[in-house]
């Protein structure tokens, strides 16, 4: 009994977090279309002329925020009478209701309160997904009632998708982030992040330098549409928003297949093919212009090369440890994983923009997607390959470098350096001998008198390092004998030392070869 009272608790208490995560659900979408309603009534109120009144505005938030899904619109108050489907996603306003669909399915599967239920990943992607959707269903009959009703059939395929998605990006950031076990689609994955990364901002770049090139055309497109400063704010809030959309344009243009400027109109690098119907827009002003491209426009094709290469070294670098094949086929993943997600930029920053010749409007998805899959085949793959084989060299061994001479002491440098400046020859001057010491016993026979050891001993100034030289152990040879040094003169006021117990008279009378005895 007990057993089967726990488990209805159990039971009980998932169930709560089920519904929990379904009002969650709910209210993401309730903040996201709350949101866009705001800007929209403050656009309205601020006008000066308003077509319609708070209804229309209202109407028109619904159809904005499913517009960012990914959900086409039909105008029906257009000049002709007839309907014109408006389907390019402001990739701006779509980060707002991802990012709140993914906020929220992360935040309930990873609670912040560990002790509380919390359902399982499959039904926090249900539970939020289902509540988000039937919010997104009313929203869809609402906007039926107004002038952008939205397509059924793009709002059944393209809103669930975007839904399922974001949430399932959420469930899978709160689990850590798991990749597949095997190491080739872990580093698929990753290289085709970074390659795509890599893409899209070589894109921002390229649009940007465009836009500057042609800042006269773009401000005079700006001020021709926009009137009172309502309407400059609110056309400046569209440009922001379809920044991303120039950013996904330009990295198709590099790509190859380029851009669609209408039907039958066709804008690549190579030039501009067709007659262009392109509205008055300040982006639109960066288009290039008609006839064959030059090297400004062969230049764009930089981006999608760098993107390679980047992908190329990502995958080499994590399979540099595995064979050759491991690392031609994560390569290959790498390449059609990032062609899979530029089909889906390129297919939501693209779209029909009016009906007749504005029905093709914008990259061509298929055509975007297979040119980079094709750019990482023939790009990403070798530099792969050359990446795994170069970090997969042995280097050869250095030869070890030589000793360095023990530096010498800076007291023994001090004293050589007046030595060697005063040994320095002289310019044209013969060079002088060398000195040559005696160290030989033959001054000890003046000691009965002759000028030998005692006279230097009564020497008051005498030191006996002053016969040693500076640098006596590399004197050099000398080339020529040595002059033979002068015996010293006598001095007359002293008189040499006599031996003990002997007189004058008798050291007068010592022969001077005897040899000295024992005294």
């Amino acid at each position: 009994m007990t057993h089967l009272t726990e488990h209805s608790l159990v039971q009980g208490g998932r169930s709560a977090a089920f519904a929990t995560a379904c009002v969650r659900g709910g209210v993401a979408a309730g903040l996201g279309v709350g949101a866009l309603a705001v800007l929209v009534i403050v656009a309205w109120i601020s006008s000066p002329f308003p077509d319609s009144g708070a209804g229309g505005a209202l109407h028109l938030a619904a159809g904005l925020w499913l517009l960012a899904h990914g959900v086409e619109l039909v105008r029906t108050d257009t000049l002709g009478g007839l309907p014109a489907p408006l389907g390019i996603v402001p990739l701006l306003t779509a980060a707002l209701p991802v990012w709140l669909v993914f906020r929220t399915a992360r935040s309930t599967l990873d609670p912040a309160d560990e002790t509380g239920p919390r359902p399982s990943p499959a039904g926090t992607l249900g539970a939020v997904s289902g509540g988000y959707l039937l919010v997104a269903a009313v929203i869809v009959v609402y906007s039926e009632s107004g002038p952008l009703p939205a397509d059924l059939v793009t709002a059944g395929l393209w809103l669930p998708g975007v839904v399922l998605g974001a949430a399932g990006a959420g469930v899978w950031t709160a689990l850590g982030r798991p990749l597949p076990g095997r190491e080739e689609a872990a580093a698929a994955l990753r290289g085709a992040a970074a390659g795509l990364v890599t893409l899209l901002a070589g894109g921002a770049v390229l649009a940007g330098t465009a836009l500057v090139w042609h800042a006269g055309a773009a401000r005079a497109s700006y001020e021709g549409i926009a009137g009172e400063w309502s309407g400059r704010v609110a056309l400046a809030l569209l440009v922001l928003a379809l920044l991303p959309n120039a950013a996904v344009w330009a990295a198709a243009y590099g790509l190859g297949p380029g851009v669609a400027l209408g039907t039958g109109a066709l804008a690549t690098p190579l030039g501009l093919v067709g007659d262009p119907a392109v509205p008055p827009f300040p982006l639109l002003a960066a288009l290039p212009p008609e006839g064959r491209g030059g090297w400004p426009q062969w230049a764009a094709a930089a981006v999608p090369l760098v993107a390679a290469v980047v992908l190329g070294r990502s995958v080499g670098r994590a399979t540099g440890t595995g064979r050759a094949r491991e690392t031609a086929l994560a390569a290959l993943g790498a390449a059609w994983a990032s062609g899979a997600a530029v089909a889906v930029l390129a297919g939501a920053a693209g779209g029909p923009l009016g009906s007749g010749r504005l029905l093709a409007f914008g990259p061509v998805w298929w055509q975007a997607g297979a040119a980079a899959v094709l750019w990482g085949v023939a790009v990403g793959l070798p530099t792969a390959l050359a990446v795994r084989a170069w970090g997969r060299r042995v280097p050869r061994p250095k030869p070890p470098k030589p000793p360095k001479p023990p530096k010498q002491p800076k007291a023994a440098r001090t004293a050589e350096a007046p030595a060697l400046a005063a040994a320095a020859p002289v310019p044209g001057a013969a060079a002088p001998a060398p000195p040559v010491f005696d160290f030989s016993l033959n001054g000890l026979d003046g000691l009965n008198g002759s000028n030998g050891l005692a006279d230097l001993d009564d020497d008051e100034g005498y030191v006996p390092y002053d016969y040693l030289p500076a640098s006596w152990e590399t004197a050099p040879t000398p080339s020529t004998p040595p002059a033979p040094r002068p015996a010293p003169a006598p001095r007359p006021d002293t008189e040499p030392p006599r031996p003990s117990g002997t007189t004058g008279a008798e050291r007068e009378a010592t022969p001077k070869d005897t040899p000295l005895g024992p005294v």
